[in-house]
Order: structure tokens, then C-alpha cells, then sequence
């Protein structure tokens, strides 16, 4: 490694704290419990927790539970919690009222959303989707395949092939919108139309954009997509994710997990079922009113912040990071592997090194909380709401330290956990 130092770059601590003072979110970060002397840089894995979920999770569980009981459904607000809480995080995507549903986990809307798709798709038989894609949305497409007698075929394309394999056999077209390792965007707008013009429909997965940038399904055109709740949005680990599908749709689409919530009428108790008429046909089972409400706490702290503000600020942190580590040693050892400009990524950024595993536990321990991909992907995410400049350029900092002393190659380092 060369002699460039973090302390010889362009932008310094200092100036740093200057934009942390004129920061218009500055006081949001106050909402969030943080642990002292920890710099997290995940938040697009796994939210922090906020003050306002410890508040509404303690009075769910101790009065509204606890003394309520069985009466909690009509008086405390969980009977329309699912599609309450839609509406909220339609706000976040571009959605109109009573086009999102919160429920399930994201694999299980996936599910649900791509046979909603196909059953609006009589004579088509291929869906398309990434190589590379998120794994989970690939098993379920396998699954959906084979559960369906290998009635539909499954093209999975390279990223630059995608749009290629959408022709007159595509029913479905299966996305996500950024890419959960380099952060890549997808052109939400131009592949939904290519895909409509090919006579296809589209599928989007949000679970790396929603509350991270800016995203329009009603300007999009979009038809369905799902997202979880536990990465930027704050809900908690496990959180329900949630559903999205056009206005258009919503008559004549039908999924197969025609659960009780999913009626038109649940409380009639009928042998027979009749789907709702809105997207409450795409309920399935009783909502998780537990998770549901911690969720509602992080959508509710993010709808306070000016949007614009939050998503400039995102790309801004990205930029920094990025910019720090070009002037520094670390940009000579580590490769990045999202694009250069921020406008074509997420509010996340991967860079590989063959000790990628070894290096974040490193972090980790210096109180640095970043996460791993295999193969050699070290992420580190950039969440507006509670992230300070000064944080950005203090990881560099200790990111350099590391890799200058390559105290990353002791054997602790290298043994791995469960989960990465």
C-alpha cells in the first residue's frame, strides 16, 4: 500500500461537522436508540430500533394486549392495520391509496404477486428474471415453476440480457429494483414499458429502495411489488413486509393463498370464498399485529422527514465514502463493486477483497457495523435519518487502520458465524 492518508484528503473532519450542524435531519437521529461508540452502516440489512417502536411495541403488549385482550381489534386498531400501514408506505413508493397491503414476509408476497401476475396471463408461459438476483426470489420463482407442473419456464438472463429474453411468450417479468449486493438501479420506468409493450407485466422487488431513494410505481406504471419492512424502513427484525398492485388489477387477479383476511366478507364465515374486491385480496392469514406496530413506528418516524432532503442525503453520504476511500490507502486494496455514480445506486456500496469475511468481523469489533456477501463482498449501507457525515469519515478512518496493520489476518477474524 501507498503512503496516501486519510488525514492528507480533500475533505477533513472538521468541515465534516459543519455539515452535520447545518444538517435539516439532523434531529431525527435523536428517534433512534444507537448504542454509544457504535458507527452502523446497516441499516439496509437490518433497521436500528426507535424510540417510538419501544414506545408503541410496550403499550401493544401492556394495555392494548395485556388489558384489551380479544377487544384490541376494534378498539386499538388491528383489524385495519394491514392496509393502514399500506397507505403509509404507499407514500414512500409512489402508490395511491388502497393499492399496498402489509402482511406476510417479502418471499411469501413474492409468491403471492407473481401468481397474481400469471393469472391475469392466459396463453403466456415464460418469466423472466436476473441471474444474480436476490436468492430468495429465485427459489420462489423455481418453486412457483414446479408447484405449477413446470407449466411455466423460468429465463434466468445476465442483467445486460434482461430486457433481450422479454418477448411474446413472457407472462411475467421478476426484478429488484436494486441490486442487494451492488446496489446497481434498475430502470423502473423504461423496463416496465418495454415489458408492456411486449404484452408482459412486471413484477418489482423494493426491498432495497423503499425509504432509501426516491421511487414512483404510479409514474412507473408498475403493476406489482412487494418489499420488507426490517431493512430501511426501520420495523424491526422480522417485520412483515408488504404487497403493492395497481388499481387496475385488483378485479380480476387471484392468488392461490385465499386465507381468511383475504375475503370479501371474513367475519361471515362462509364455506365458500369470495376475494375481496379490493387489494385486501391479497391477505392472507391474521396480521402480526406485534410486528406490524413496530413497523408502523419506523414508517411513521420516516414520513416526518422531508423526502427530498432524506434521499439527497443518502447519495451524499455515499459520495463521501466513496470519495474518502479513493484518497486514502483503501481505495488501492479494496474494489468497489457498485457504480462509481451515485444516481445508478442504492444507498448502499459493496467493495470486494479476498479477505472481505475477516476484514468486517475486524470492524465489527472496532465498532464498526457493516455486513458480508460471499463471496468477498464487505456492504456498507448509508441511512439519512440517523447517519452523521462525521461517522462516514470516522469508518474510513478505522477501515484504514485495519487494513494499513492488517490485523484483519489474526485467525478470529476468519471464523465465521451462522449468519454473515
Amino acid at each position: 500500500m501507498k503512503n496516501k492518508k486519510l488525514a492528507e484528503a480533500s475533505i477533513q473532519r472538521s468541515a465534516l461537522c459543519d455539515l452535520d450542524r447545518a444538517d435539516p435531519l439532523a434531529t431525527l437521529r435523536d428517534q433512534f436508540l444507537i448504542p454509544d461508540n457504535l458507527l452502523y452502516m446497516n441499516g439496509n440489512s437490518l433497521g436500528p430500533l426507535t424510540a417510538l417502536a419501544q414506545e408503541k411495541l410496550s403499550r401493544a403488549v401492556s394495555d392494548e394486549w395485556g388489558k384489551k385482550l380479544i377487544r384490541g381489534w376494534n378498539t386499538a386498531g388491528w383489524y385495519d392495520l394491514p392496509w393502514r400501514l399500506g397507505d403509509k408506505i404507499g407514500q414512500l413508493i409512489g402508490a395511491e391509496p388502497g393499492e399496498t397491503v402489509v402482511c406476510d414476509s417479502t418471499s411469501v408476497n413474492l409468491f403471492k404477486a407473481v401468481a397474481a401476475a400469471l393469472s391475469l396471463q392466459s396463453g403466456r408461459t415464460k418469466i423472466v428474471s436476473e441471474a444474480g438476483n436476490f436468492p430468495t426470489d429465485l427459489y420462489v420463482l423455481d418453486g412457483l415453476s414446479r408447484f405449477t407442473q413446470d407449466k411455466y419456464e423460468v429465463d434466468i438472463r445476465a442483467r445486460s440480457d434482461v430486457i433481450n429474453a422479454i418477448n411474446a411468450d413472457t407472462a411475467v417479468v421478476v426484478l429488484t429494483h436494486v441490486h442487494y449486493v451492488s446496489a446497481e438501479i434498475f430502470p423502473m420506468a423504461e423496463i416496465t414499458q418495454i415489458a408492456h409493450d411486449a404484452g408482459a407485466l412486471v413484477v418489482w422487488d423494493l426491498s432495497h429502495s423503499v425509504g432509501a431513494i426516491a421511487t414512483d410505481l404510479t409514474a412507473s406504471n408498475a403493476d406489482f411489488a412487494v418489499g420488507c419492512g426490517y431493512k430501511h424502513l426501520n420495523g424491526g427484525p422480522g417485520a412483515p413486509a408488504f404487497i403493492y398492485a395497481a388499481n387496475r388489477h385488483h378485479a380480476a387477479m387471484r392468488q392461490p393463498l385465499s386465507g381468511w383476511f383475504g375475503h370479501a366478507n371474513p367475519f361471515e364465515f362462509t364455506d365458500d370464498f369470495t376475494p375481496a374486491g379490493d387489494i385486501r385480496r391479497l391477505l392472507c392469514g391474521t396480521t402480526g399485529v406485534l410486528g406490524a406496530t413496530g413497523l408502523e413506528a419506523g414508517v411513521d418516524v420516516m414520513l416526518t422527514a422531508d423526502r427530498d432532503a432524506m434521499f439527497e442525503k443518502s447519495k451524499a453520504l455515499s459520495n463521501l465514502f466513496q470519495q474518502l476511500i479513493e484518497e486514502c490507502s483503501v481505495g488501492e486494496v479494496l474494489e468497489i463493486r457498485s457504480p462509481l455514480i451515485a444516481a445508478e445506486r442504492g444507498a448502499h456500496i459493496s467493495y470486494a477483497h479476498e479477505s472481505g469475511y475477516a476484514i468486517m468481523q475486524n470492524l465489527v469489533e472496532r465498532g464498526v457495523i457493516g455486513d458480508f456477501r460471499a463471496p468477498d463482498n464487505i456492504r456498507f449501507g448509508f441511512s439519512p435519518l440517523f447517519m452523521r457525515y462525521t461517522d462516514v469519515y470516522d469508518v474510513v478512518e478505522i477501515l484504514e487502520d485495519i487494513l494499513t496493520s492488517r490485523t484483519y489476518e489474526d485467525d478470529k477474524y476468519v471464523a465465521t458465524h451462522s449468519v454473515t
